[in-house]
This record gives C-alpha cells, sequence and structure tokens, in this order.
C-alpha cells in the first residue's frame, strides 16, 4: 500500500512539474512573439509624455486580450502570455484537486480547494 502511495505522489508530482514548465514556456513564448510584432510594427514612436494615455479597452478584459491576440497585435499577444502565466499555478491547484481526489486524501482535498477558492477569489471577485 505505502508503495502505491509513493508512486502515485512521484506520478502527481512529476505531472505538476509539466504543467508549470509548459505553461512557463508557453507564456514566455507568448510574450517573445508579441514583443517581436510589437516592435517590427512600431520601432520608435515618437512619446509624449505630457499626457498619460491608460491601457487601451481592449486589454482590460480576457475577451479583449483574446480577441487582440487572435488579430496577432503584439500588444495582445503578450497580454496573452501573461494571463497565461498567471493561469499556470490556478491550472496546477486544479490538477492538485483532481490528483487528491483520486488518492482519496480528503485533508489535503479540503485545503487545495480552500487555496483554489482563494486564488480565485483574488483573480475575479477582489475588485469593485
Amino acid at each position: 500500500m505505502a508503495s502505491m502511495n509513493y508512486e502515485a505522489e512521484r506520478q502527481m508530482d512529476a505531472v505538476m512539474g509539466r504543467v508549470l514548465q509548459a505553461g512557463l514556456l508557453a507564456a514566455a513564448a507568448l510574450v517573445f512573439v508579441g514583443g517581436v510584432v510589437y516592435l517590427a510594427r512600431h520601432a520608435m514612436p515618437a512619446m509624449d509624455y505630457r499626457h498619460f494615455q491608460g491601457e487601451p479597452e481592449d486589454y482590460r478584459t480576457v475577451r479583449g486580450i483574446l480577441q487582440e491576440a487572435a488579430a496577432l497585435r503584439g500588444r495582445g499577444l503578450i497580454q496573452l502570455g501573461l494571463l497565461v502565466l498567471i493561469a499556470t499555478p490556478v491550472a496546477r491547484v486544479v490538477f492538485s484537486v483532481y490528483a487528491f481526489l483520486r488518492q482519496r486524501d480528503w485533508t489535503y482535498v479540503v485545503v487545495t480547494l480552500i487555496v483554489l477558492g482563494i486564488l480565485c477569489y483574488s483573480l475575479f471577485g477582489g475588485h469593485r
């Protein structure tokens, strides 16, 4: 029984490591490609520091970021890369809930669900 639990933990650790690696590599690739596209299209724009220009409306929602990235705009790809980077640890926590449910480790299921709830609240419900 102990060897099965040890093997399951090893597999879970390996998969979680791959999830983190894949998320980081995908985010880095998106930001890099977005940066190249942005610099290719905006080689040296003249900056006007007298007037503050906030983030355009298209980059304030997930839908807007996805639309901009789908149109292969540099800033949209960079923003999408940052979203992937933020989503990577959240995906790890979601996978942890699944893995602990499969192992029937109820204490860790509850603790991980609490962590997931805090993450979701901070991402989606913590602002007004």
